[in-house]
């Protein structure tokens, strides 16, 4: 329920705090009061399309802030959640406009943007009107407004389900597809390196190993040579510990012979020889150490070589060679078994389709029936609107190879104005006042079903007068019974039927230099005054007003 607008700085509306009433409220006023700008800045606060034109002249900006409350259990609640903003009773809608174009817009003071704005406005208010383009005009809004009438919510959530299960199989089923094609295509590929690093059967860490073993097998090769050198002079043909034994031999026999001059020289040369086999056998324990297989330096290269050049072919680190291996091999394992959980994956979404199909024929089975019911009920409405002669038909379209959340149909309310011409849609057969009669029955018939809490009603009566500006006012009042509802009028009749009466006129402000429109309420002997004046026109005549009076009494 609409319980408050408040607007500021919006053209010709300095300033305004209006209070709202459930039940029917009716806004009445000259023509060029300033009705239409009222509407115009409400729906700026329900996310309408902002303009610089809208601020008033000389100031920076205007607001327009609308308050609502929030029955339990409304889709707008939903939507809040949805937008991370508390779903409280009460919903506080502000837009700010600013005279160089730029627009805010405020959800319970929390900043939004004018997408969600607009989409929590469009549910909890509906702004019909001779020429609006939104709510039951949109064809968009008819196959909703169907389903909220025939009461088919349990077979709309089966079909919205098993749609999006069969989504999920048939997106499964490309995927896999996807994937056995890419396995396919790089089969041939993947059967040549699966082979080649199989037969090389890389390792982590093997690289590293390899490249020191390599590292230590060069340094042998190179101390090699020195180590040969060293051998020749120590036990080759010229090595110095045959001729220096010789030399000892010698001077031993001299010092036997009782010169004992030479015998310091002896034992000095027998420790040279001793240190000398020392040495020798120091030279051996390394030549052990030290001796390799020449082919097994090559071999270590030829492994090391292997693995560097695998690596740079396939652009990863050597010890990453495993990881290429297990990939492709796994390449493989989904071509030799993909197929097979492709077939799985289509044979669930093959059963996932028939189970769209099921529900989706009920669906449209039922909303038959309720396309048929609802004619039959918008019909009924129609004789006391002067609309007697005229058919509305809901356009039932079904094309079971259409799959969407939505089933297979397609809804579209028609009208047939006059006997023996074409029917058609709504906004392009029936004239304005007629669209607003149409319009009115609909929302008379569908107002316990998926209906806004706040229906606005702009002008609908244009052009009517009598007998059905009085049915177009009964069936408001019915219609308010069930939700709120407010409508710009000149029918004195709908007037009447009104729980609360506004009144929109101008005030010169500042000695003339401009004018603004206000709002104020009226009842008693001011809302008598003002359907009189709705009766007579510019001069309001004695029966004029007893004329008001008696309208009043009578739908009371």
């Amino acid at each position: 329920m609409l319980t408050a607008l408040s607007v500021r700085n919006i053209v010709l509306i300095d300033q305004l705090d209006l209070g709202l009433d459930t039940g029917l409220t009716v806004l009445t006023g000259e023509t060029g009061a300033g009705k239409s700008i009222l509407l115009d800045a409400l729906t700026l606060a329900l996310g309408g399309r902002g303009d610089a034109s809208l601020v008033r002249k000389g100031a920076e900006s205007g607001q327009v802030v609308a308050v609502l409350q929030l029955p339990p259990g409304h889709p707008a609640r939903q939507a809040l959640r949805e937008g991370d903003i508390n779903d409280d009773d009460e919903l506080i809608l502000r837009r700010v406009q600013f005279a160089d174009g730029r627009t805010r817009a405020f959800i319970n003071d929390q900043p939004v943007s004018a997408t969600l704005l607009q989409r929590v406005g469009s549910l909890v208010v509906e702004i019909h009107g001779q020429h609006d383009d939104r709510a039951l005009v949109d064809v968009n809004t008819h196959r909703d407004a169907l389903d909220a009438f025939g009461s088919d919510e349990a077979l709309v959530g089966a079909v919205r389900s098993t749609f999006e299960a069969l989504a999920e199989a048939n997106a499964a089923v490309a995927d896999q597809r996807a994937l056995v094609a890419d396995a396919a295509a790089k089969e041939e590929f993947a059967r040549h390196v699966v082979d080649e690093l199989a037969k090389l059967s890389p390792q982590a860490g093997e690289e590293e190993e390899l490249a020191e073993r390599r590292q230590h097998l060069m340094q042998l090769e190179r101390a090699a040579e020195e180590v040969r050198d060293a051998d020749e002079v120590i036990n080759g043909s010229a090595a110095p510990g045959p001729m220096l034994a010789s030399l000892m031999r010698r001077l031993m026999r001299k010092a036997d012979s009782g010169n004992s001059i030479f015998q310091p020289l002896v034992e000095a040369l027998d420790a040279s020889l001793v240190t000398l086999d020392r040495t020798s056998d120091t030279l051996e324990t390394l030549k052990r150490e030290m001796a390799y297989d020449p082919q097994e330096l090559e071999k270590v290269e030829e492994r090391l070589f292997a693995l560097r050049g695998a690596a740079r072919k396939h652009g990863v680190a050597p010890d990453d060679l495993p990881a290429v291996l297990a990939r492709y091999k796994a390449d493989l394992e989904m071509l030799e078994n993909g197929e097979a959980s492709l077939t799985k994956l289509e044979e669930a979404a093959a059963a996932a389709r028939a189970a769209y199909v099921a529900v989706a024929k009920k669906l449209s089975a039922a909303r038959a029936k309720a396309a048929s019911a609802l004619s039959k009920a918008v019909e009924g409405e129609l004789p006391d609107l002067k609309l007697g002669s005229a058919r509305f038909i809901v356009d039932h379209q079904v094309d079971e190879s259409r799959v969407a959340a939505s089933g297979f149909d397609q809804i579209a309310f028609h009208v047939q104005t006059n006997p023996g011409t074409s029917p058609g849609p709504l906004l392009k057969v029936a004239s304005g006042g007629e669209l607003s009669r149409f319009l009115l029955a609909l929302k008379v018939v569908l107002a316990d079903r998926g209906s806004a809490p706040v229906l606005i009603f702009d002008e609908i009566d244009t052009g009517v007068g009598g007998a059905v500006a009085d049915a177009i006012g009964r069936r408001l009042s019915r219609l308010a019974g069930k939700v709120q509802v407010l409508c710009v009028t000149h029918a004195p009749q709908v007037a009447a039927r009104a729980h609360s009466h506004l009144l929109i006129e101008k005030q010169a402000v500042e000695e003339g230099a401009f004018v603004r429109t206000h709002v104020r309420g009226l009842d008693g002997e001011n809302r008598r005054e003002e359907v009189a004046r709705m009766l007579a026109g510019a001069k309001v005549t004695e029966e004029a007003r007893a004329a008001a009076s008696k309208l009043i009494s009578e739908v009371s």
